[in-house]
């Protein structure tokens, strides 16, 4: 990874004192897709699943990280399948 898609989506939490950086849950289900042929599609499609049912995701951020990491088109069938159920 390089540019923007290291940069963007990550989120700093003080752990034991020390601040630790780490990436946000849109950003991870992204990166899941982007990576799907060696996490595999469904580890990225139970990401998706999860992080929308529990509500740790919106729309809008899985949309901008998705661009960010070039998988939108990949992404857009089953982003479309989730919002609609």
């Amino acid at each position: 990874m390089s540019g923007a898609s290291l940069v963007e989506g990550i989120d700093r939490h003080r752990i034991d004192g020390v601040e630790v950086p780490v990436f946000n849950a849109a950003k991870t289900i992204a990166d899941c897709f982007k990576f799907r042929n060696k996490v595999g599609l469904d580890v990225a499609l139970e990401a998706l699943r999860d992080g929308w049912s529990q509500r740790k995701v919106t729309m809008d951020d899985l949309w901008r990280y998705a661009a960010i990491g070039r998988v939108a088109n990949v992404m857009r069938p089953y982003l479309e399948s989730v919002a609609a159920a």
